[in-house]
């Protein structure tokens, strides 16, 4: 096989990326928007010396998953992966792939529960990161670049994003806003942030600046309020002057309204702000969070919520437990959380600013004893010293591991059991449709634990 041939293959599974698998002369070849069951005529582009990577030129005969997409910019942007086969099929292959990550990384054989769906696999999103290209319209980044592809609407977004970033581009280009580059570090404006709060209808815009000042502020509030009305409660710049692809800058100033804005999950009112962590698929989020209070048990117990951000989940929790401490090491986000406690009435919370593991250890200097941890890490799981610390010095009687990598997940479940925790019960939960990602809840248990089953 070389480059630029053209091959037949049969697409048997797919990557964690979304791409379809075929094998050709004992070699396995990465195809994206194909799907399995496709019998695919492909174009190779890249050969290395175990698998190669290809085009899809044609279907010779197509899968009975695949169905067709309905966005024309599927192809050229970096966010969806799954609008060419159905929702079933994108929640099957889902689910596999947690299983077969907890199977052979976590090295535990136990089938998951039924994957949590969402209630639609469009528009759930409350927040857009739009980068901004040299024209001044907005889009996101395709597949592995940070090359810019337009998107005059995107089926993820509400539709009211659709409306603030038509606005945004036209008072970018009348305005002549200088765009940010990112290799001259040279131009102002480098993204527009939008969030929703989908309970209460308030949205916020934030425009990222390279720079100090926001010039044409005033139209660009009358713009957007032509277009949210009342909803709009906040409009803020965030500067960041780092030459960084990191989206957010630290200092946040407003130019309109309120500092924040306020949605209702699971019955608790949540501030947010700029920089505070809060699940992009609310109602997905709600499902997720009864899972991990099953999962919990936090009847009359002291729960431990580390990576807590605005306190979301361990406050879903308080009118049933003991007490909640959370820990998070953005300052802002523990300012919401102690915020949202207080807007609450929930009087038996604490929020600690420092990463987990430091918390962990000032906890545990302090003699707290949680019954439950709950860890809701990044992508990148928790460090062997938190878990050392979570296992062995404070010894819950559970573990509450919500993660949005499944291959963590099953590397950091290894690790526990090595410390006397098994794996009793996970359930995959589609928090992201028509993307690569899934979310995860799982339940460990101390062996010497005896009450240890999920509250069904």
């Amino acid at each position: 096989m070389q480059k630029n041939d053209e091959i037949e293959i049969e697409i048997t599974d797919m990557t964690d990326e979304g791409s379809g698998i075929g094998r050709y002369g004992g070699m396995a070849v990465f195809v994206p928007l194909t799907a399995v069951g496709d019998r695919a005529l492909v174009r190779v582009l890249k050969v290395k010396k175990t698998y190669a990577y290809g085009k899809l030129i044609s279907l010779v005969s197509p899968s009975p998953d695949r169905t067709e997409s309905d966005c024309p910019s599927f192809s050229r942007c970096g966010g969806c992966v799954y609008r060419h086969i159905s929702y079933d099929s994108e929640c099957r292959i889902k689910s596999s792939r947690v299983y077969e990550a907890i199977k052979r990384i976590g090295g535990v054989d136990l089938m998951p529960r039924e994957i949590i769906k969402s209630k639609s696999p469009d528009r759930y999103r409350n927040k857009a990161q739009y980068p901004v290209a040299a024209d001044g319209s907005l889009g996101f980044y395709s597949f592995h670049s940070h090359r810019i592809a337009p998107c005059d609407g995107c089926a993820l977004q509400p539709e009211i994003f659709d409306k603030i970033a038509a606005v945004c581009t036209e008072w970018i280009r009348e305005n002549g806003i200088s765009v940010y580059n990112e290799e001259s570090h040279r131009g102002l404006l480098r993204h527009i942030y939008l969030r929703l709060a989908e309970k209460t209808g308030e949205i916020m815009v934030v425009a990222v600046i390279n720079g100090e000042k926001l010039p044409f502020a005033e139209d660009l509030k009358n713009r957007l309020l032509s277009v949210c009305g009342e909803g709009l409660k906040s409009l803020q710049i965030n500067i960041n002057l780092d030459n960084t692809n990191v989206i957010l800058g630290d200092k946040c100033k407003v130019l309109y309204g309120v500092d924040c804005i306020t949605d209702i999950l699971c019955g608790v009112k949540i501030r947010l702000s700029p920089l505070s962590f809060y699940q992009v698929n609310r109602a997905t989020a709600e499902r997720l969070y009864q899972k991990a209070a099953e999962y919990a048990a936090p009847e009359g117990k002291i729960i431990l919520d580390l990576y807590c951000g605005a306190g979301t989940i361990g406050l879903s929790m308080a009118n049933r437990a003991k007490q909640i401490i959370g820990a998070e090491i953005v300052p802002e986000a523990v300012e919401d959380a102690r915020y949202n406690a207080r807007l609450n009435g929930i009087k038996n919370a604490e929020f600690i600013c420092a990463d987990a593991a430091q918390a962990a250890n000032k906890l545990c200097a302090r003699g707290v004893s949680p019954d439950v941890v709950i860890l809701d890490p990044p992508r990148k799981g928790c460090s062997a010293e938190l878990i050392n610390t979570v296992a062995e010095d404070f010894r819950p009687e559970r573990v509450v591991y919500v993660s949005c990598d499944p291959a963590t997940l099953a590397r950091d479940i290894k690790l526990f059991t090595e410390k006397g925790y098994s794996l009793e019960e996970y359930t995959p939960v589609d928090m992201f449709p028509r993307t690569a990602h899934v979310e995860c809840c799982a339940l460990l248990c101390r062996a010497q634990a005896v009450l240890c089953t999920a509250t069904i």
